[in-house]
């Protein structure tokens, strides 16, 4: 960034009119598009659910959308991955057993304490396989329901950004598909978005909480101090 120029950081979700506010008011210069499209899905479910697993928020929405029933008391035991996901399953009146910063840890607590249980693990089309992957072999027995799809929307951009908003691994993908992350700053809202995103730069940071605003504050609060 030369000195004096304002940083420019690029979002690949568009944001809220505060969360803008809250960039540009600090003197940052923002561009945000949608780097994915996500497409709700109906699909079956069972009427009761003991154990279920939700990854993101997409999933809890479609839920909400297209079964709504399960959010009506008929999920005993729910875990989540991500403080956005497990606010939005609250908000929907659902109570949360366990609620972890990603993935890996989420897979690594059930092996640990429902060894016998089975579980429902409702997904994106474009999900990782650290959770059935970790429970497959731990011989946990385990049903996927795909709920969303998820579609990368590739997008050229010719300017060069001091950092760069990044809120799912598919959002990397997404962004790589037609640009280098080079020496931007790839502020991540997640570990398993910050661990795609370490295969194509050295220059990663993570929010101290998964929620965008976190990461939001991380990146105003980095490019301030490197402007300064």
């Amino acid at each position: 960034m030369s000195l004096g120029k304002s940083p420019i950081l690029l979002s690949t979700k568009v944001l809220t009119e505060s969360q803008k506010a809250s960039i540009i008011s600090n003197g940052i210069a923002l561009i945000d598009y949608n780097a994915i499209n996500v497409t709700l899905k109906p699909t079956f479910t069972p009427k009761k659910v003991k154990n279920a697993i939700f990854s993101s928020k997409n999933a809890v929405k479609s839920i909400k959308k297209y079964n709504s029933d399960l959010f009506s008391g008929n999920i005993e035991n729910c875990f989540s991955v991500g403080k956005t996901t497990t606010q939005f399953l609250t908000e929907n009146g659902q109570k949360v057993t366990k609620t972890t910063q990603n993935a890996s840890e989420l897979a690594e607590f059930i092996i640990k304490n429902h060894k016998n249980d089975a579980f429902y693990f409702f997904c994106g089309s474009r999900r990782r396989d650290d959770i059935p992957a970790a429970l497959k072999k731990a011989k946990i027995e385990h049903f996927e329901v795909k709920t969303y799809q998820t579609e990368l929307k590739p997008r050229y951009f010719d300017e060069i950004f001091d950092g760069i908003l990044f809120f799912s691994p598919s959002g990397v993908e997404s962004f790589v598909a037609e640009n280098k992350i080079a020496q931007s700053t790839a502020f991540c809202i997640g570990a398993t978005t910050a661990s795609k995103a370490k295969k194509y730069t050295k220059n990663v940071q993570l929010a101290t909480t998964a929620s965008i605003n976190s990461t939001i504050e991380l990146a105003v609060n980095t490019l301030k101090n490197d402007k300064n």
